[in-house]
């Protein structure tokens, strides 16, 4: 049980300094996911100097996708955290369950194992919590971090600085036993406070050019002929110079891609007669747009 797992933390003395994680350790990039030179610095002086990493750019990027082959490469276990606009910092590390607690001193816990005089067995730890109790080194990814409110950030910057966080109903503090890689993201849909840009190593990913974009392609879809990637390349880029409410990016080109690959269509078409187009255009009014019809209304 959690209570058990944890009884060493209870009453002893956490160390100041939690040991480090494995020497050495470098990410290279994948046999699917395209590294720019510039990026694999930044990744890798993050996890040697155990730095958290917040990666801006517009949405399809790749930012999120990083984390994920950081951890497959690395062979790290992977916590993450899909921010909201309700979450707290603290739930991300952890919560206490009163209601379970409550529920089980007036009713019992039955066959559950809970011992209603144990807090520790109606402790919930977060992905942070997680990270920090885990003993192995892990990657841990708070994505679209610029969805929480300024308190929540605030709330984390000495969590992610020190490694660190208090439970408050116990006065306990659980320090990380290895510092685990943390990759931040943000669409910049809300600014980000000066103090928490301070703590973190900031990276903006741009949207790919075509070259770039090819060996993205490549590594995805290796035995399509030349001629029909750049075809597909040349409509793509046409259609992220339009104007639309939202252009499609990395992800949309790499499923409108696929979905003529496996319909076996020649090619991407053109004109309002490119293939699949809902792959590559999903708001209402962009596919309207691309359509040529205008919007009715009543005057």
């Amino acid at each position: 049980m959690l209570h058990d797992a944890l009884a060493g933390w209870r009453n002893d003395v956490i160390p100041e300094h939690a040991p480090q994680g494995e020497k050495g350790m470098r990410f290279e990039g994948t046999e699917r996911y395209y590294l720019n030179p510039e990026l694999r610095e930044i990744v890798n002086i993050a996890i040697t100097m155990e730095k958290p990493l917040l990666l801006t750019g517009e949405a399809g990027t790749g930012k999120t996708q990083l984390a994920f082959e950081v951890s497959r490469a690395l062979e790290l276990a992977m916590e993450e955290a899909r921010c909201k606009s309700t979450f707290k910092g603290e739930e991300l590390c952890y919560v206490y369950d009163t209601v379970l607690r409550l529920n089980d001193s007036r009713f019992g816990s039955g066959e559950t194992g809970r011992d209603v005089n144990d807090i520790w067995d109606y402790l919930r730890f977060g992905p942070i919590g997680r990270a920090f109790l885990a003993e192995d080194r892990r990657v841990l990814l708070l994505d679209e971090i610029d969805k929480t409110d300024s308190d929540t950030q605030d709330n984390l910057l000495d969590v992610l600085e020190d490694g660190s966080f208090i439970i408050r109903e116990i006065n306990h503090k659980v320090t990380a036993r290895q510092k685990p890689v943390i990759i931040i993201t943000s669409n910049a849909k809300r600014e980000l406070s000066d103090p928490f840009l301070r703590r973190c190593f900031c990276h903006y990913i741009p949207f790919p050019p075509p070259d770039e974009m090819a060996v993205i392609v490549r590594l995805h879809f290796p035995d399509l002929p030349d001629a029909f990637v750049s075809a597909c390349l040349t409509t793509f880029y046409r259609l992220r110079e339009q104007g639309y409410e939202k252009p499609p990016a990395t992800a949309e080109l790499l499923d409108w891609i696929g979905a003529l690959a496996s319909d076996g269509v020649g090619g991407p078409g053109a004109g309002r007669e490119v293939s699949h187009i809902g792959t590559l255009l999903k708001r209402t009014q962009d596919l309207l747009k691309f359509k040529g019809v205008r919007k009715a209304t009543r005057f």
